[in-house]
């Protein structure tokens, strides 16, 4: 298990400001824009992608988004899509789940529309013995600490995750 430190209230105050202020990160990320080296596509299909959190709290954090920009589950998604994209979400949530131990999986939908507004799932793998009081959402809290993570680190993990998914490198 990565262990996690105490985050850097700059980097804590720059990810807000971009998260409230800046271009969509999804939308960003997809159109190849500078600085998300430790987001790794580790799937897409061409209606869905699923990338490595570039703030993990946890080891294996994924992230699992339609492309195109929505907002809200039930009001921009029909019932059809909705369906494509948890049974994408299932699907990474196994391949994380080969990949790295876990004692539970947790699989949750969080964002805002005062930020990180495009409608995405969080994938965080609760590694086995974590303490109950370090559970739930404390584990997934930035401010409780993020695990020490590098572009190196998240190609290595995103290519071990590929290849549970069956999934070609992407970018």
């Amino acid at each position: 298990m990565l262990e996690r430190h105490p985050p850097d209230p700059a980097a804590i105050a720059a990810y807000v400001s971009r998260a409230r202020s800046g271009s969509c990160f999804i939308c960003a990320l997809l159109a190849g824009e500078p600085g998300y080296d430790r987001e790794q596509v580790v799937f897409d299909d061409g209606e869905h992608v699923a990338f490595l959190n570039g703030y993990p709290t946890l080891h294996g954090y994924v992230l699992v988004a339609p492309r195109r920009h929505v907002e809200h589950a039930v009001r921009d998604l029909t019932e059809d899509e909705y369906l494509r994209l948890h049974a994408v979400v299932y699907r990474v949530a196994r391949a994380v789940e080969a990949v790295v131990a876990s004692e539970r999986t947790y699989v949750l939908s969080l964002g805002s529309q005062q930020g990180n507004a495009h409608l995405h799932w969080h994938i965080a793998p609760l590694p086995p013995g974590t303490p109950y009081e370090q559970q739930q959402f404390y584990a997934l809290i930035t401010e409780h600490g993020v695990i020490a993570w590098s572009t190196a680190l998240a190609e290595e993990l995103a290519a071990r995750l590929r290849a549970a998914l069956g999934s070609p490198p992407s970018r």
